[in-house]
Protein backbone atom coordinates (compact mmCIF):
# COMPACT_ATOMS: atom_id res chain seq x y z
CA UNK A 1 0.00 0.00 0.00
CA UNK A 2 0.97 3.42 -0.75
CA UNK A 3 1.79 5.43 2.36
CA UNK A 4 2.77 8.98 2.87
CA UNK A 5 3.66 11.50 6.11
CA UNK A 6 1.09 14.83 6.16
CA UNK A 7 3.03 17.38 7.71
CA UNK A 8 2.46 20.93 9.28
CA UNK A 9 3.97 23.88 9.81
CA UNK A 10 3.43 24.93 13.61
CA UNK A 11 4.26 26.57 16.65
CA UNK A 12 4.47 30.12 14.75
CA UNK A 13 3.41 32.33 17.37
CA UNK A 14 5.41 34.47 19.64
CA UNK A 15 3.99 35.89 22.91
CA UNK A 16 0.49 36.26 22.93
CA UNK A 17 -0.17 36.34 19.34
CA UNK A 18 -0.26 33.07 17.81
CA UNK A 19 -0.97 32.15 13.78
CA UNK A 20 -1.11 28.68 13.89
CA UNK A 21 -4.47 26.54 15.54
CA UNK A 22 -1.74 23.89 16.41
CA UNK A 23 -4.01 21.93 18.79
CA UNK A 24 -6.58 21.29 16.09
CA UNK A 25 -4.01 20.51 13.85
CA UNK A 26 -2.13 18.27 15.66
CA UNK A 27 -5.06 16.18 15.49
CA UNK A 28 -4.37 15.61 11.70
CA UNK A 29 -0.81 15.68 11.41
CA UNK A 30 1.42 13.01 11.56
CA UNK A 31 4.63 15.20 11.86
CA UNK A 32 5.12 19.12 13.41
CA UNK A 33 7.15 21.39 11.92
CA UNK A 34 8.33 23.65 15.11
CA UNK A 35 9.55 27.35 14.63
CA UNK A 36 12.64 27.13 16.76
CA UNK A 37 12.36 30.42 17.62
CA UNK A 38 14.10 32.63 14.17
CA UNK A 39 11.42 33.12 12.18
CA UNK A 40 8.63 32.47 14.54
CA UNK A 41 8.03 30.63 17.80
CA UNK A 42 9.57 31.48 21.32
CA UNK A 43 10.34 28.78 24.51
CA UNK A 44 6.64 28.81 25.62
CA UNK A 45 5.06 28.14 22.87
CA UNK A 46 7.77 25.29 21.95
CA UNK A 47 7.32 23.90 24.89
CA UNK A 48 3.76 23.90 24.49
CA UNK A 49 3.48 22.51 21.01
CA UNK A 50 6.40 19.47 22.13
CA UNK A 51 3.70 18.56 24.72
CA UNK A 52 0.89 18.61 22.21
CA UNK A 53 2.21 16.77 19.59
CA UNK A 54 3.66 14.46 22.12
CA UNK A 55 0.31 13.41 23.89
CA UNK A 56 -1.04 12.56 20.25
CA UNK A 57 1.80 10.86 18.56
CA UNK A 58 2.73 13.07 16.25
CA UNK A 59 6.51 13.57 15.49
CA UNK A 60 7.99 16.55 15.93
CA UNK A 61 10.30 18.10 13.38
CA UNK A 62 12.55 21.08 13.85
CA UNK A 63 11.44 23.93 11.69
CA UNK A 64 15.15 26.00 11.12
CA UNK A 65 15.44 29.25 9.39
CA UNK A 66 17.43 32.34 9.08
CA UNK A 67 17.32 34.74 12.08
CA UNK A 68 14.34 36.74 10.69
CA UNK A 69 11.73 37.23 12.92
CA UNK A 70 10.19 40.61 11.81
CA UNK A 71 10.61 38.83 7.66
CA UNK A 72 9.06 35.53 8.95
CA UNK A 73 11.84 33.82 7.55
CA UNK A 74 10.77 34.27 4.14
CA UNK A 75 13.41 37.30 2.96
CA UNK A 76 16.47 36.56 1.44
CA UNK A 77 19.58 36.64 3.73
CA UNK A 78 23.43 36.05 3.04
CA UNK A 79 24.50 34.33 6.79
CA UNK A 80 28.25 33.07 6.58
CA UNK A 81 28.50 29.32 6.41
CA UNK A 82 29.97 28.97 9.83
CA UNK A 83 27.63 31.56 11.57
CA UNK A 84 24.25 29.63 9.64
CA UNK A 85 25.89 26.30 11.11
CA UNK A 86 25.53 27.29 14.41
CA UNK A 87 22.30 28.75 13.98
CA UNK A 88 20.98 25.48 12.69
CA UNK A 89 22.30 23.45 15.55
CA UNK A 90 21.18 26.29 18.18
CA UNK A 91 17.64 25.73 16.86
CA UNK A 92 17.70 21.85 17.33
CA UNK A 93 19.45 21.72 20.20
CA UNK A 94 16.60 24.34 21.73
CA UNK A 95 14.02 22.31 20.52
CA UNK A 96 15.12 19.07 21.97
CA UNK A 97 15.68 20.22 25.01
CA UNK A 98 11.27 20.80 24.94
CA UNK A 99 10.94 17.43 23.53
CA UNK A 100 12.67 15.24 25.73
CA UNK A 101 10.69 17.04 28.41
CA UNK A 102 7.76 16.06 26.82
CA UNK A 103 8.53 12.52 26.54
CA UNK A 104 9.89 12.84 23.12
CA UNK A 105 12.67 13.67 21.04
CA UNK A 106 12.92 16.25 17.46
CA UNK A 107 12.36 13.62 14.76
CA UNK A 108 13.68 15.14 11.98
CA UNK A 109 14.86 18.39 10.27
CA UNK A 110 13.03 20.99 7.71
CA UNK A 111 14.77 24.61 6.95
CA UNK A 112 11.72 27.27 6.29
CA UNK A 113 11.00 29.98 3.89
CA UNK A 114 14.12 31.39 2.26
CA UNK A 115 16.40 28.87 3.30
CA UNK A 116 14.00 26.25 2.59
CA UNK A 117 14.25 27.72 -1.42
CA UNK A 118 18.13 28.91 -0.77
CA UNK A 119 19.34 25.73 0.00
CA UNK A 120 17.66 23.72 -3.34
CA UNK A 121 20.72 24.98 -5.66
CA UNK A 122 22.96 27.34 -2.96
CA UNK A 123 25.92 24.32 -2.53
CA UNK A 124 27.58 26.47 0.17
CA UNK A 125 24.12 27.59 2.31
CA UNK A 126 23.04 23.67 1.70
CA UNK A 127 26.24 22.04 3.21
CA UNK A 128 26.46 25.13 5.98
CA UNK A 129 22.65 23.77 7.22
CA UNK A 130 23.93 19.96 6.60
CA UNK A 131 26.69 20.59 9.15
CA UNK A 132 24.64 22.23 11.39
CA UNK A 133 21.97 18.45 11.33
CA UNK A 134 25.44 16.80 11.69
CA UNK A 135 26.68 18.86 14.87
CA UNK A 136 23.35 18.60 16.88
CA UNK A 137 22.43 14.76 15.71
CA UNK A 138 24.25 12.80 13.13
CA UNK A 139 21.27 10.32 12.64
CA UNK A 140 18.80 13.15 12.21
CA UNK A 141 16.21 12.93 8.81
CA UNK A 142 16.48 16.08 6.63
CA UNK A 143 13.22 17.30 5.43
CA UNK A 144 13.54 18.86 1.54
CA UNK A 145 12.39 19.51 -2.06
CA UNK A 146 13.67 16.33 -4.49
CA UNK A 147 16.27 17.24 -5.92
CA UNK A 148 17.64 20.22 -3.72
CA UNK A 149 21.21 20.37 -3.08
CA UNK A 150 20.08 20.22 0.49
CA UNK A 151 18.96 16.27 -0.05
CA UNK A 152 22.37 15.69 -2.18
CA UNK A 153 24.50 16.89 0.71
CA UNK A 154 22.35 15.51 3.48
CA UNK A 155 22.52 11.63 1.90
CA UNK A 156 26.18 12.08 1.25
CA UNK A 157 26.93 13.24 5.14
CA UNK A 158 25.03 10.20 6.00
CA UNK A 159 21.90 12.09 7.38
CA UNK A 160 18.45 10.24 5.68
CA UNK A 161 17.18 12.41 2.83
CA UNK A 162 13.84 12.75 2.94
CA UNK A 163 11.56 14.03 -0.41
CA UNK A 164 8.70 16.64 0.21
CA UNK A 165 5.86 18.13 -1.90
CA UNK A 166 3.46 20.75 -1.62
CA UNK A 167 -0.18 19.98 -2.24
CA UNK A 168 -1.08 23.87 -2.35
CA UNK A 169 2.13 25.41 -3.78
CA UNK A 170 2.46 25.80 -7.22
CA UNK A 171 5.62 23.80 -8.98
CA UNK A 172 7.69 24.89 -12.51
CA UNK A 173 9.03 22.45 -14.91
CA UNK A 174 11.25 21.86 -13.23
CA UNK A 175 9.74 20.73 -10.05
CA UNK A 176 10.70 23.69 -7.79
CA UNK A 177 8.33 25.71 -6.27
CA UNK A 178 6.78 28.84 -7.73
CA UNK A 179 8.30 32.30 -5.97
CA UNK A 180 4.95 33.33 -3.58
CA UNK A 181 5.27 36.78 -5.09
CA UNK A 182 4.35 35.41 -8.76
CA UNK A 183 0.41 34.78 -10.02
CA UNK A 184 -0.87 31.68 -9.42
CA UNK A 185 2.05 30.26 -6.68
CA UNK A 186 -0.61 29.46 -3.92
CA UNK A 187 -3.29 26.65 -4.97
CA UNK A 188 -5.91 27.84 -3.26
CA UNK A 189 -9.41 26.10 -4.66
CA UNK A 190 -9.60 23.22 -2.02
CA UNK A 191 -11.07 20.87 -4.43
CA UNK A 192 -7.71 21.19 -6.21
CA UNK A 193 -5.70 20.59 -2.93
CA UNK A 194 -7.31 17.47 -2.85
CA UNK A 195 -7.01 16.23 -6.04
CA UNK A 196 -2.96 17.15 -6.02
CA UNK A 197 -2.83 15.61 -2.94
CA UNK A 198 -3.31 12.00 -4.51
CA UNK A 199 -1.82 12.43 -7.09
CA UNK A 200 1.39 13.70 -5.33
CA UNK A 201 1.12 10.28 -3.09
CA UNK A 202 1.17 8.37 -6.40
CA UNK A 203 4.05 10.25 -8.04
CA UNK A 204 3.08 13.00 -9.93
CA UNK A 205 1.81 16.71 -10.12
CA UNK A 206 0.79 19.28 -12.89
CA UNK A 207 2.73 22.02 -13.12
CA UNK A 208 1.83 25.74 -13.35
CA UNK A 209 2.53 25.52 -16.84
CA UNK A 210 0.01 22.89 -17.26
CA UNK A 211 2.50 20.10 -17.98
CA UNK A 212 2.38 16.97 -15.71
CA UNK A 213 5.87 16.08 -14.09
CA UNK A 214 6.73 13.10 -12.10
CA UNK A 215 6.80 14.35 -7.86
CA UNK A 216 8.53 11.41 -5.59
CA UNK A 217 7.73 12.26 -1.88
CA UNK A 218 7.43 10.82 1.80
CA UNK A 219 5.75 13.72 3.09
CA UNK A 220 2.98 16.16 1.86
CA UNK A 221 3.19 19.67 3.73
CA UNK A 222 0.19 21.55 4.70
CA UNK A 223 0.70 25.29 5.69
CA UNK A 224 -1.07 26.08 8.35
CA UNK A 225 -1.42 29.82 8.27
CA UNK A 226 -3.96 29.73 5.68
CA UNK A 227 -7.59 30.47 6.10
CA UNK A 228 -9.62 27.26 6.93
CA UNK A 229 -6.33 25.51 7.41
CA UNK A 230 -7.77 22.40 9.67
CA UNK A 231 -10.85 21.85 7.89
CA UNK A 232 -8.48 21.47 4.87
CA UNK A 233 -5.94 19.45 6.39
CA UNK A 234 -8.89 16.79 7.59
CA UNK A 235 -10.46 16.65 4.10
CA UNK A 236 -7.11 15.67 2.83
CA UNK A 237 -6.62 12.88 5.28
CA UNK A 238 -9.87 11.77 4.22
CA UNK A 239 -9.10 11.77 0.53
CA UNK A 240 -6.03 10.69 0.96
CA UNK A 241 -7.29 7.16 3.13
CA UNK A 242 -10.50 7.32 0.15
CA UNK A 243 -7.95 6.12 -2.27
CA UNK A 244 -6.18 3.97 -0.38
CA UNK A 245 -3.20 6.06 0.42
CA UNK A 246 -1.98 5.24 3.94
CA UNK A 247 -1.15 8.13 6.36
CA UNK A 248 2.00 7.65 8.47
CA UNK A 249 4.78 9.66 9.76
CA UNK A 250 8.32 8.75 7.87
CA UNK A 251 10.52 9.63 11.14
Amino acid sequence: MTSIDLNADLGEGFGRWRLTDDERLLSVVTSANVACGFHAGDAPTMRRVCELAAARGVRIGAQVSYRDLAGFGRRAMDVPPAELTAEVAYQIGALEVFARAAGTRVAYVKPHGALYNRVVRDEEQARAVVDGVVLADPTLPVLGLPGSRLLDLAAKAGLPAVEEAFADRAYTDEGTLVPRGEEGALVTDPGVVLERSVGLARGGVVALSGRRIGMRARSLCLHGDTPGAVDLARRVRDALEASGVRVEAFA
